[in-house]
């Protein structure tokens, strides 16, 4: 199982769409007369929450005070879940064209669910900046919003990723003497219920389905007790307790005309080398049947 060396970078692309939401947050600054006197673009980065907090109050050599401009953002990577009621069939097989080689495709299996939470912490000074990041932000997860993105770009697969706002929670650290910065913390908890792939492999293509059916005839003839039996269209003759057994094989192969057009037509097919996945072929179906008899009873 494991000894396969891979990585699609799945974790990472989901921290970068997760930050992306958020990136273009912008708070105004109004006049009296309601003018708007300045635009703040508010500035996002990912760190922990006690990281961030520690900046707001002091530089980061922690040998003299200066204040962080605020309002600013942070967010974090906080859990994985596996997510059992998203789980799908672990042995399906997922298939895609290869782009170098039109005889070999990709293929992998179903990936694993896992719900990963994120925190975005929220640090103002004042009330009206934290209402306007909020009415920025809020309005458009009902309780979720839908991404999507292409987890394996090899496979060219699109999957929609939700992610799932939980829960807000406001704090204010203003307390203490006059001198103490205030910051309003407001903390919004999702959760982005994504998949993790496992490695992918290339494989040849499958253009030739063999089926073959074997039935064995003597049960019939020693339950009839008739000199004449026919079964499945062969008229068969015989009184004795031999077995017999009827053997038949179907050949299914693709088959497509030197237009592009699909063919059931053997002889009209091109060669089946010539015959690619994505091609509009049809479906060529040989059946070949013979009767035998088992003299060693």
């Amino acid at each position: 199982m494991l000894g396969h060396t891979f990585y699609h970078q799945h974790l990472r692309k989901y921290v970068i769409v997760f930050g992306t939401l958020f990136n273009d947050i912008v708070v105004q600054r109004k006049d009296n007369s309601g003018n708007i006197v300045q635009d703040i673009k508010v500035p996002l980065a990912y760190a922990p929450r006690e990281k961030a907090l520690a900046r707001i109050e002091q530089d980061p050599d922690l040998s003299r005070k200066v204040g962080m401009v605020l309002p600013r953002m942070s967010f974090e990577m906080q859990s994985f879940t596996y997510a059992s009621e998203r789980k799908l069939n672990k042995i399906h097989r997922n298939v895609s064209a290869y782009a170098d080689d039109k005889a070999k495709i990709y293929a992998a299996y179903n990936p694993v669910p896992y719900d990963i939470g994120f925190d975005l912490n929220i640090y103002t000074r004042y009330a009206e900046d934290s209402t306007q990041i909020l009415e920025q932000i809020l309005p458009f997860f009902t309780p979720d919003w839908t991404i999507t993105m292409t987890l394996i770009p090899d496979m060219n697969w699109k999957q929609d990723i939700p992610i799932v706002l939980q829960g807000v929670s406001t704090e204010d650290t203003y307390d203490g003497d006059f001198e103490t910065r205030r910051a309003l913390i407001h903390t919004l908890n999702f959760t982005l219920k994504g998949y993790l792939w496992g490695p992918l492999r290339k494989t040849g293509i499958i253009k030739t389905a063999n089926v073959m059916t074997h039935v064995d005839t003597s049960n019939v003839y020693a339950n009839s007790h008739a000199s004449n039996t026919v079964i499945a269209n062969v008229n068969v003759t015989d009184t004795s307790s031999s077995g017999y057994y009827l053997h038949s094989r179907t050949t299914t192969t693709p088959g497509l005309l030197a237009n592009g057009s699909p063919t059931s037509n053997a002889s009209a097919t091109v060669g089946i080398a010539n015959i690619d996945e994505d091609d509009d072929y049809g479906y060529i179906h040989n059946f070949e049947e013979w009767f035998s008899a088992n003299t060693s009873a």
